[in-house]
């Protein structure tokens, strides 16, 4: 298996959606994934941010985050 490291550095509804969904399907895979918000992603940080934005193919942040908060996946700020 392999590891990945998934880096947000934008506050950016439709890139967090993409950042959130890749590292859910690396780590449903098997892969060892890790996330990290820097510049603009640490507004990701947020617990009470609206997680259901969805973006233009329909999909939303809250559609991957919390598999990944679930499945204890390391976050860094």
């Amino acid at each position: 298996m392999a590891n990945f490291l998934f880096v947000l550095g934008r506050d950016d509804n439709e890139a967090a959606t993409r950042c959130f969904q890749f590292a859910k399907i690396a780590h449903d895979k098997g892969h060892t994934v890790n996330l990290f918000f820097v510049d603009g992603g640490v507004m990701w940080a947020d617990s009470g941010r609206d997680l259901a934005v969805k973006t233009p193919t329909g999909d939303c942040p809250k559609d991957y985050l919390p598999y990944l908060v679930e499945h204890h996946v390391p976050t860094g700020v």
